[in-house]
């Protein structure tokens, strides 16, 4: 834009109405500025002023003009039509664009060149360090992951850790800037601070050395006595409620509240986090906690959810906080639960219960850990016909609030997926192995310090089968849909498969990404987030490879077999059968929520029928349950769906 000067009228005007200025030749204005709209504003230092045309009308439907009422500026650029007015301090070296409104603010300024949260290391699991990230206003969960979770390749840390401080010093600059349409109200100390555009920043006490990664179909919402420093908020995030963090990073749509506090800690897209605290964690997509006395420690995390009282600990009183652990994606911890780290829990289990022999029940996914007596008791495969674990990987996919575009984590929702199968199979040929070695009559089995019943071991077993032969069903199934052609294009996806905190992918291509990384054929972190990303949209072609591979040796079968249509119509069959004996499962698992012990506390002052009407109108009928309801509803659609099949095929 163009600025001119102000005239010497316009000068006499403005000391008339309480404005000073060290020099008034270092003040200009754009063309059309009236400067009416300028009343007891002290200039000092280079400061170009826009124009004044418009009101924001605030809560409660009263009107505020734009312009600049009681406020000391230092080296400011402020755009058309903001609202600046009782700014105890200063404001000193930012561009503040168009259409912003701040009002009762104590002091804006940047000192000095700063990155403005970028190219902080965050200590995450390892308090003492060892595991540090590099945060940067780009950080992806899977970058993140790498960074943490691969210091045995030295080349790749360093590499990413190039590409990190890259971005950091390309947002390196001595002066801030403050985005169109952004609010700052009734704020105390901001130093150091990016804002995006359509920020809004309500009774925050102290932000210092941070980006607010805003957009305006995204924006941040920064809420009463939050203090953060040496962080980075991504956009659609809201921080509320005194929350305290210090040397944070907050994924894309993430919640902080309650009086939350954190150190050291990264949270990835969609996490919640209230109440409670996080210490050095690495709380993947979808990671949740409520209640205020749970305390997240140097554990790594995915879809999870933490009861009230969850607590682990990271050391053992010998060479401090070095320990950490792991659950699984999918993992959740009940009301009061303990685990002492080292440990790691395998994928969608449910954890009760005080836990101290550091178990490692990775190769028996979707287990309850139950504590008895002082031991650790397991059963293996249970959580596969819980109505909670259905429930939760229903909603995730609704529950992802991210805009559409800009998307940095790459976050695959499949509760089945050769990352959770191939973890059955390990866990069959655990139980198996049990069965063999301490036999088929034994009461009781010890794995990984935690025993397990004879009933549980074969209930396991069938459990993991029936789980195995259903995605099987749907591989194939979906291939069908596609083409008659089973053979895959190629064999990619063959092979152990990881998940990256959300990103399901195969251990090959991420080795391949990391290879290159490390031989400089990839050259950005811009190029990694896109490798990424090619990864996760091919996943379907990658898992049929996968699949078809686990179908000739989980059958017995070759190729040619797979040829013949008897073959597939038995496959069909036994998914048919494995779909509908789980759904039944998760329905009688559903109708104990309607047990009658359940209507305990229901129909006060009444007798048992006033008990039934009064948990009918609170909790509806079984049969009418919408969850009970989709359950019958897939049931018959699976079963229709096998049958179309099954007669195609013959």
């Amino acid at each position: 834009m163009e600025y001119r000067k102000l005239s010497q009228t316009e000068i006499a005007q403005l000391e008339e109405q309480g404005c000073t200025a060290e020099d008034w030749t270092w003040v200009s204005v754009h063309p059309e500025t009236n400067v009416k709209y300028m009343r007891h504003v002290r200039f000092s230092g280079d400061c170009r002023i826009g124009q004044f045309q418009k009101s924001f009308t605030m809560p409660g439907g009263i009107h505020k003009h734009s312009g600049l009422f009681h406020v000391t500026l230092h080296n400011v650029t402020i755009g058309d039509d903001c609202c600046v007015e009782n700014i105890k301090n200063y404001i000193a070296n930012y561009d503040i664009e168009a259409d912003c409104f701040i009002e009762n603010v104590d002091i804006i300024l940047v000192d000095g060149p700063t990155r403005f949260g970028n190219g902080v290391e965050v200590s995450v699991l390892n308090e003492t360090g060892g595991r540090e990230v590099t945060i940067h206003d780009r950080l992806s969960a899977q970058e993140a992951y790498m960074q943490a979770m691969y210091r045995h390749r030295p080349v790749l840390i360093d590499r990413l850790k190039k590409f990190a401080d890259e971005i950091a010093e390309n947002r390196q600059s001595d002066r801030g800037r403050i985005g169109q349409n952004s609010t700052i109200v009734d704020t105390g100390y901001i130093k150091n601070l990016y804002i995006g555009p359509w920020s809004k920043i309500e009774g925050a006490g102290k932000l210092k050395n941070g980006s607010l990664m805003s957009r305006e179909e995204s924006p941040v919402h920064i809420g009463y006595g939050v203090i953060a420093e040496d962080f980075i908020v991504q956009d659609g995030s809201h921080i509320e409620d005194c929350t305290t963090i210090s040397r944070v990073y907050v994924g894309q749509s993430c919640t902080l509240g309650h009086g939350y506090s954190a150190s050291d800690s990264l949270f990835f897209c969609n996490c919640q986090e209230e109440n409670g605290e996080a210490c050095a964690i690495f709380a993947g997509p979808f990671t949740v906690t409520h209640h205020k006395s749970t305390l997240l420690i140097a554990g790594i995390f995915s879809f999870m959810n933490a009861g009230s009282g969850s607590n682990q600990s990271n050391h053992m009183y010998k060479l401090g906080p070095i320990h950490q652990g792991a659950l699984e994606r999918g993992a959740k911890t009940a009301s009061d639960s303990y685990i002492l780290w080292p440990a790691r829990i395998g994928a969608f289990s449910l954890v009760m219960g005080r836990h101290s022999t550091n178990p490692d029940t990775s190769a028996l996914p979707f287990s309850y850990l139950i504590e008895k007596q002082g031991e650790t008791w397991l059963a293996p495969a249970v959580n596969l016909r819980s109505v909670g674990t259905i429930r939760d990987a229903q909603k995730w996919p609704k529950r992802d609030r991210r805009a559409q575009e800009g998307r940095l984590d790459q976050v695959n929702f499949n509760l089945l997926s050769p990352y959770t199968i191939d973890k059955m199979l390990q866990g069959l040929k655990v139980l198996e192995q049990l069965r063999s070695l301490s036999g088929a009559t034994s009461d009781t089995y010890t794995y990984q310090s935690a025993k397990i019943t004879h009933s549980a071991l074969e209930r396991g077993i069938r459990l993991y089968r029936m789980a195995i032969e259903k995605f099987l069903g749907n591989s194939l199934i979906s291939r069908l849909e596609k083409t008659r052609q089973l053979r895959p294009e190629e064999n990619t996806g063959e092979g152990d498969w990881l998940d990256l905190s959300g990103l399901i992918a195969p251990h090959s291509l991420i080795t391949q990404l990391m290879n290159d990384i490390e031989q400089g054929s990839v050259c950005s972190q811009e190029e990694v987030n896109r490798r990424l990303n090619d990864i996760h949209r091919h996943y379907y072609d990658l898992e049929w490879a996968w699949a078809y591979k686990l179908l000739l040796g989980f059958y017995n079968l070759t190729e040619q077999d797979l040829e013949r249509n008897e073959v597939l119509i038995g496959i069909i069959r036994r998914w048919k059968q494995a779909v509908v004996g789980l759904d039944e499962m998760l329905y009688q698992d559903a109708r104990k929520e309607f047990s009658l012990s359940t209507k305990t506390g229901f129909g006060f002052d009444g007798n048992t029928s006033t008990a039934e009407a009064d948990f009918a109108e609170v909790r509806g009928q079984f049969d009418s349950n919408p969850f009970v309801t989709a359950v019958q509803e897939h049931i018959r659609v699976k079963s229709a769906l096998g049958e179309k099949w099954i007669e195609r095929l013959s």
